[in-house]
């Protein structure tokens, strides 16, 4: 039979409002970071959810764990196993999207720049978190992962003139 006594139950409640504290802290800075890389409010919700989601997976095995349900050490293997299969189920979207912030945050491409990538000459007519749309220039659209853009070569015309003229502007 399991026992539950008054402390036991303090120490889980204090547990998970912890963790919720923490989860919602982390949450916040990565929608802020996201938010200024022009992510949309739809990307942002669904960053939301994610995170409340991984809140009550934490939080129900804080609780299983301390009501001894099962030992520790099986529930921290499952969740082991848990973490690995969801990490490499979606390790191309995240790489996709930490890379779209990375391009957002160094402005290494805007909208209308002039770009060759993978031997593709055209220009950029839209960014978004996961990939980047290339207007070539027989008119097709060519729409590329934003880690392999990252991860280049990517040729940007358009940058070379920005540079110079902050360079120039610097200057004076």
């Amino acid at each position: 039979m399991v026992e539950i006594t008054i402390i036991n139950l303090a120490v889980v409640i204090a547990s998970v409002l912890v963790t919720l504290v923490l989860m919602e802290l982390l949450s916040k800075g990565i929608r802020n970071v996201a938010k200024r890389a022009g992510a949309k409010p739809t990307v942002l919700y669904a960053v939301s959810e994610v995170m409340r989601v991984i809140w009550l997976l934490l939080a129900a095995t804080e609780i299983i764990s301390y009501l001894g349900l099962t030992s520790v050490y099986t529930t921290l293997t499952i969740s082991g196993i848990a973490g690995i299969a969801i990490s490499l189920s979606l390790q191309t979207t995240l790489s996709n999207v930490i890379s779209g912030i990375f391009l957002f945050y160094d402005r290494t491409i805007r909208l209308d720049d002039d770009v060759q990538f993978s031997g593709i000459r055209g220009r950029i007519v839209h960014i978004a978190l996961r990939s980047t749309w290339i207007e070539a220039q027989d008119g097709s659209l060519v729409m590329v992962g934003n880690s392999n853009l990252a991860g280049g070569p990517l040729i940007n015309f358009t940058a070379k003139q920005r540079l110079k003229h902050l360079t120039s502007a610097g200057e004076k």
